[in-house]
């Protein structure tokens, strides 16, 4: 059910009715008692989604939904050890100076330098545009 805004053009009282679209419009003001009332057009409220049956995703385009797959299978090869990793013979994480070691090594590696800034575009000189205009 919606709710109507109304304004009193006698007094100048505004208020709100939640009332049935089928409902009769209000005629007579609550605190005046006049009736000089008129229903205003107000700007409603948005489209309101509740509970758990409706999201946005559900409706995704085919190829939308075949990238997703194709990122997630991307994601899941990162995830996996690597080649020259093995586990432990008894399935335990290593432990002791393995762990320190591989610790250490990370921590004194040097962070990748950023690639040097493209040279600029070259420009054209004063005398080769100016034989153009001539």
């Amino acid at each position: 059910m919606p709710t109507y805004e109304y304004k009193c053009d006698a007094c100048g009282n505004a208020f709100e009715r939640f009332q049935t679209m089928s409902s009769a419009p209000v005629k007579k003001c609550p605190k005046c008692g006049k009736n000089k009332v008129r229903r205003l057009i107000g700007m409603g409220a948005g489209l309101i989604f509740k509970g758990s049956g409706f999201y946005i995703t559900d409706y995704r385009s085919e190829g939308y939904k075949d990238q997703a797959k194709a990122d997630s299978g991307k994601t899941a090869d990162a995830a996996k050890p690597a080649e020259g990793s093995k586990p432990a013979a008894d399935g335990k994480a290593p432990t002791g100076d393995a762990t320190k070691t591989a610790a250490s090594d990370a921590a004194s590696a040097k962070p990748a330098s950023p690639p040097p800034p493209p040279p600029p575009p070259p420009t054209a000189s004063k005398s080769a545009s100016k034989r153009g205009k001539k």
